[in-house]
Parts: C-alpha cells; structure tokens; sequence
C-alpha cells in the first residue's frame, strides 16, 4: 500500500513586537498636558454683573458667568440668550455692573429678541453720593433695599446704558416708537403729565438717516449735572440736560419694573459691592 505524504508547510515566526518605550509615552502625555494647561492659563472666567476676572469659578458660580479671552484684551462679559459681548469698563472710567436683554412681543404672539444691554456706572460717584448714607447697612439689607436703588436713579451719578441690536430688522422708526411707549410713561410717571415737548426732544434725535443693523451700538449716558448724551455707532448725535429725563431712561433697566429683572438684580449687587469696597 502506498501512502501519500504531503510536505508540512510552516508559517514563519514574526519577531514579538517591541516593548512599549515608556518614555516616549511620558513624553508625549506631558507634552500634551503643557499644551492644555498653556490653553487653560489664556482664558479667564468673567462675571457678567461685574466684568472683572474671577480665579475659579466654585461650586456656587453664577449662571451668568461667561468665559473671555484674556490675550491683552480688555476682559468681556457676554449675555447667554444673544452671546452679545460688552467691555468691563466704558468710557469715563465707569465699570459694567450687569447685563441683560430687552424683549418684545409682536401682535401678542411671538416674542423677540430686540437688544442686549450693559449698564455701566462711576464707582467714585456712586461711593460720593451713596456711601455715607448707606455704610451702615449690612450688605443683605442693601440687596432688597428698593431706596438704593431710588437714589441712585435721583443722583448725579454718571451712568451708561449701552445697547447692542441683537434683531437683524429693528429700524430707527422702530426704536424711535419704542421709546416714545417706554420713556413716555416713565416721564409721566415721575414728572406728571406736562413732558411731551421734553419726550419729543429726545426721541427727535434718533432720525431716519441711521441704520441700524444687527450689532449696531446705542449708549445713553448721563454725564455730569444731569445731561443726557446719546450716541450712535460711537457718533453723538445729541444732548439734552434734564434729571427727569435721565432717571427715566435708567429706571427702564434699574427701576421698579425693568425690561430685565435678573439683570436689575445683579446691577444691585455690584452697586452693594462698590459701596462696600
């Protein structure tokens, strides 16, 4: 009987793969670290109400505490709802104690997103005109106190209210209507009926010739002895000085019914911070 044998075929031995060069990977792990510790150190956390640079945000850390660049750059703070971004200080030394959105609702329907805005105020005159009255009070009373407010509506404190269109449609009639409603019934509210002409003089400055296109900047500041300035696009347009006119316009961001009612609550907190310092 013949047998058949066929020759076994055996595959080749591969070489065991090199062991891993342990240095190599520690090498390469703190390289990256470095790089993400490098990244971390050029962003600072900002507080939206203040402005001002915070180490590390805690396990309480306001919602409203955005992150900024900090490469030179003056530090920014940003509202959520728009990411519209506003700089800690303005013009005239003045720090930005908080921020917030003015909305309006169309034909009782839809609600829209019209502006954000930045409330900025003179820490030395806040402290000149409020702090020998109001340093007795603990920092808790001062936080519910509606006559801190008041006061600082009444003073001659300079203040800005920067506005920041968020709504790529709002035109200058628009605005023009707007504050015809809003600064109307605040002028009757503290001045009585008798301020049409003054209204008349305000909402006249904003005229047809501007555009206002999403981002455009409006500020409103109360300068010293009461004068209302107003600016467009960092253009001013006009003045006028009247203390009515100017505690309205603060009161629709600060006063007793504001557009924005968490961004009066943070303007609040950092006049109590001021006050305190």
């Amino acid at each position: 009987m013949v047998s058949l044998r066929f020759p076994t075929t055996t595959s080749p031995r591969l070489p065991p793969p090199p062991a891993p060069n342990r240095a190599a990977i520690a090498a390469t792990i703190a390289a990256a670290a470095a790089a993400a510790a490098a990244a971390a150190a050029g962003l600072t956390l900002t507080a939206k109400s203040a402005g001002r640079p915070l180490p590390h945000p805690g396990p309480s850390a306001p919602l409203w505490a955005s992150l900024s660049l900090a490469d030179g750059a003056a530090a920014r703070s940003v509202e959520p709802r728009t990411g519209a971004a506003f700089p800690s200080e303005a013009a005239g030394g003045r720090s930005l104690l908080g921020v917030g959105l003015r909305r309006t609702t169309v034909l009782g329907l839809k609600s829209i997103d019209v502006y954000a805005f930045g409330v900025y105020a003179n820490g030395d005159d806040l402290k000149q005109h409020l702090k020998e009255k109001y340093q007795k009070f603990s920092v808790s009373e001062l936080k519910g106190s509606t006559e801190l407010i008041k006061d600082a509506l009444e003073h001659d404190i300079q203040m800005t209210v920067r506005l920041q269109i968020v709504y790529g449609r709002l035109s200058i009639r628009s605005v023009r209507s707007a504050f015809e409603k809003s600064v109307g019934s605040r002028l009757e509210k503290f001045g009585g009926q008798d301020t049409k002409d003054l209204l008349q003089s305000f909402v006249s400055l904003f005229k047809d010739e501007y555009k206002l296109p999403k981002g455009s900047v409006i500020e409103l500041s109360r300068e010293s002895n009461h004068v209302l300035k107003i600016s467009i696009e960092g253009e001013e347009v006009g003045s006028i000085q009247s203390s009515l006119l100017c505690q309205s316009i603060l009161d629709l961001y600060m006063g007793d019914d504001p557009f924005d009612k968490n961004a009066k609550g943070n303007i609040q907190e950092n006049i109590v911070s001021i006050l305190k310092s």
